[in-house]
């Protein structure tokens, strides 16, 4: 019966140990705690020097970059007008086949 105690349970000194590693990891992650969050407060620190460059933008930059975002809305729009005209000259073709009786492909099927 003892040696069924035994495998079951751990010893006063194995226990003891356990918890002396329980002390030393939670030491440890105290330590890194501190080291991370000393960390944190030197980049909060070091952040409002570094944006303060990027306060003021270049007007040229903010010209070009205004103007290729208006380029890339126009070409946009261009695009959409070109597909769904793409897809009336097709809707249109099928049409036209479907009136002359001409049999498409198996695979041809109308775009919308």
């Amino acid at each position: 019966m003892r040696t069924w105690f035994d495998s079951r349970y751990i010893s006063i000194a194995d226990h003891r140990q356990d918890i002396r590693d329980a002390l030393w990891e939670v030491q440890t992650l105290r330590r890194e705690m501190a080291t991370l969050q000393r960390e944190v407060e030197r980049l909060r620190d070091a952040r409002p020097a570094a944006a303060a460059p990027a306060a003021k933008p270049d007007p040229a930059l903010k010209a070009k970059l205004d103007d290729t975002h208006r380029l890339a809305q126009e070409t946009a729009r261009a695009m959409d007008g070109v597909l769904q005209n793409e897809v009336l000259v097709w809707q249109a073709i099928d049409e036209l086949r479907a009136r002359r009786g001409e049999p498409g492909r198996p695979e041809e099927q109308p775009c919308a």
